[in-house]
């Protein structure tokens, strides 16, 4: 049975589950409706342009989320350096709950998705190497530490995915980490 949403945004965190367990092509209208609860009139109301805007408008509250706790607290200048990459690797080990939730600008960057959303993805991940940059000013080489961070960062999520073992990320991203704060040490 359909339910009463009072708003769009109140559809976003279950739409960001459909896209994360079907995809954006396996999430068919059928699929979001039985996941959110919503008939496809309501569905229709909140997103008249359908899947598309539904999807765009999950990447951007998560694009939103990490601006607000990943991204502008690495920029943070009043805070040293180590403690931002230590905030971040925790903050962002929360999000994905340890490699146990997918990124969604990931998944997005890897199938065809990426045709209709490469913009967005783009700037996410240019976005996260600028400020993890400028958290490892100083350092030799930061634009290649800051790449090879996020980088890391999605190969260890989607590593734990695949072998079911959540330690697998913690393992990954301790070196990361260990390897970006050895990196601000004179």
């Amino acid at each position: 049975m359909a339910r009463q949403v009072a708003e769009r945004s109140d559809t976003i965190p279950a739409l960001a589950n459909v896209f994360r367990t079907y995809g954006f092509d396996g999430a068919s209208l059928a699929v979001i409706t039985e996941h959110t609860g919503l008939g496809k009139g309501s569905l229709y109301n909140f997103f008249p342009r359908g899947k598309e805007e539904m999807a765009e408008a999950v990447l951007d509250e998560v694009d939103g989320w990490f601006r607000t706790e990943v991204f502008e607290p690495l920029r943070a200048e009043s805070v040293p350096p180590r403690q931002r990459i230590q905030s971040m690797f925790a903050t962002v080990a929360d999000y994905f709950r340890s490699g146990q939730r997918i990124c969604l600008f990931g998944a997005f960057a890897l199938g065809e998705e990426r045709n209709r959303f490469g913009a967005k993805v783009r700037t996410y991940f240019d976005e996260w190497t600028a400020a993890l940059e400028a958290a490892l000013v100083g350092a030799e080489d930061s634009t290649g530490l800051a790449e090879e961070a996020v980088a890391g960062i999605q190969g260890a999520i989607v590593m734990s995915r695949a072998l079911d073992d959540g330690a697998v990320y913690s393992r990954v991203t301790t070196r990361l980490e260990d390897q970006l704060v050895q990196a601000l040490t004179p």
